[in-house]
């Protein structure tokens, strides 16, 4: 029997700005129907992988594939993505921004409303989404990159502006589209938020993956924080 593959591999992806390398030589490896959490510092390189894997930014080096197959725009059709902040239609409520995002993608009108209840935005109503706190915004943002039933789903820095009802909340959605055979690659600068959530970790330094593992391995004590800063100490962002 073949081994299922990864839903997401990069082997080799650098990435370079001027004289600067965000990626240097990634190699990242993602099973199904897990939730991965990728972890760095501010200039990481983070961020910067998420937009290969989105083909926002083209790699100079190294190959990206998705649920098996060599990476290629159709592909993104069984992803949803959260990243670089919420892009939404200030004008316009929840409820009608999930409505043009359907329309774009040609979701049925019927899960906008299963995806405002899941959000916690069913109760909005006409309210314009300029008048929403950062939380709100953060929930629609989620709420469009779910419309599509993804299997892979990409979180950069979902708690934003969260409050602590909500980050639970996220935590509880994020673990059931694991259960459901679903997969997430986030990231975060909550550790203690990563360690209820996440199956597997990875620990990128100056653009280099320096851990890639089941938590446990990273932080067999529970002690991600202190596991963390050790791999990371001294390393240039």
């Amino acid at each position: 029997m073949e081994p299922t593959p990864p839903a997401v591999r990069c082997d080799g992806v650098t990435v370079t700005l001027g004289r600067r390398r965000i990626l240097d030589g990634l190699d990242l490896r993602i099973r199904p129907g897990t939730v991965y959490a990728l972890l760095g510092r501010n200039g990481a390189g983070k961020s910067t992988a998420f937009r290969v894997l989105l083909g926002l930014r083209r790699p100079d080096a190294g190959t990206v594939s998705l649920f098996g197959e060599p990476w290629r725009r159709g592909l993104l059709a069984r992803v949803g993505a959260s990243v670089d902040g919420p892009a939404l239609y200030d004008h316009l409520s929840a409820a009608q921004n999930l409505r043009v995002h359907a329309r774009l993608t040609g979701v049925a009108e019927a899960r906008v409303e299963e995806v405002l209840h899941l959000v916690g935005l069913a109760g909005t109503g006409r309210r314009r989404a300029s008048r929403f706190s950062t939380g709100m915004r953060a929930r629609l943002a989620l709420g469009i990159a779910l419309l599509a039933e993804p299997e892979l789903l990409l979180l950069d820095e979902p708690q934003n502006g969260l409050d602590p009802e909500g980050v639970v909340e996220l935590r509880e959605l994020i673990r059931s589209l694991a259960a459901a055979g679903r997969t997430v690659l986030l990231s975060s600068h909550q550790l203690g938020e990563v360690a209820r959530t996440a199956d597997d970790v990875g620990v990128l330094a100056g653009g280099r993956l320096v851990h890639e593992g089941p938590l446990r391995s990273l932080a067999p004590d529970g002690e991600l924080e202190r596991a963390y800063f050790a791999l990371t100490a001294g390393a240039a962002a």
